[in-house]
């Protein structure tokens, strides 16, 4: 139900607050850096982000901003986003429609992962397959993502098969269509990281999938029936029973 009933989107602001929320849980997110984004509008320029400078443990529905990445005004609101937030998530939703949520952190594993000179996370396991032939490596790091920085970022992202993007010296960015694709993903890609840097941590050889069955194990995923979204409505089942606050 739209408890909001001025405010639009209230569906699309309830699930992303609850991603913000179970990052923290996760300890996933990095004091008030990093952000969320999702699409509003059918060319994908508009999109709701997290508030400059609030921790993702208080983020709610109702404080999330709408901005528009066609608007050159954007930065001269009194609610400005983050720049660096600006110059990264409206880049990609600019030029991207595809790209609707857009999830950014400096995550642990994905950021040690990104640390390593060949960042690309193998297909050791049946969570590091969902991202076989579907992520991307930044290998060129040029600074915080401002706008020229994040516009590079973007034009790395332009295949629709691509869902996540090691930033190289820097953290993870994952895209999806929804909120629960995306935050699935972004749980899944930290998970497999994780087992791929413990894995490492052994010294002993890697049992890597082939490609025939990484690229069938990945299709799988893609096809497994409602399992994003049972993810997220299990979240917010847990924040509720929390009374979290985190849809007001």
């Amino acid at each position: 139900m739209n408890e909001r009933a001025n405010i639009t989107n209230w569906a699309e602001r309830v699930d992303l607050a609850a991603a913000f929320r179970w990052t923290v849980k996760l300890n996933l997110h990095e004091a008030v850096a990093n952000h969320f984004s999702l699409a509003v509008n059918d060319s994908g320029s508009r999109f709701l982000i997290n508030p400059n400078g609030r921790h993702f443990g208080r983020i709610t529905a109702s404080s999330l901003v709408e901005i528009d990445a066609n608007d050159p005004g954007t930065m001269e609101r009194p609610d400005a986003p983050d720049p660096t937030a600006w110059g990264l998530h409206g880049s990609i939703h600019r030029a991207l429609p595809h790209a609707r949520c857009v999830m950014h952190v400096h995550s642990i594993h994905a950021t040690v992962l990104a640390s390593l000179a060949d960042s690309v996370l193998p297909p050791i396991d049946q969570n590091s397959a969902m991202f076989f032939g579907r992520q991307v490596v930044d290998g060129s790091y040029g600074g915080m993502a401002f706008e020229e920085e994040g516009a590079r970022c973007a034009a790395m992202l332009s295949d629709p098969k691509v869902i996540a993007m090691v930033m190289g010296n820097h953290g993870v960015l994952i895209i999806g269509k929804t909120v629960a694709e995306t935050f699935n993903r972004l749980y899944y890609f930290e998970r497999a990281a994780e087992t791929y840097i413990k894995a490492l941590q052994t010294g002993r050889p890697l049992r890597v999938l082939s490609d025939e069955v990484a690229e069938k194990t990945a299709r799988e995923w893609e096809a497994y029936p409602g399992f994003a979204e049972f993810h997220l409505r299990e979240i917010k089942a847990l924040l509720d029973e929390e009374g979290a606050g985190y849809a007001g």
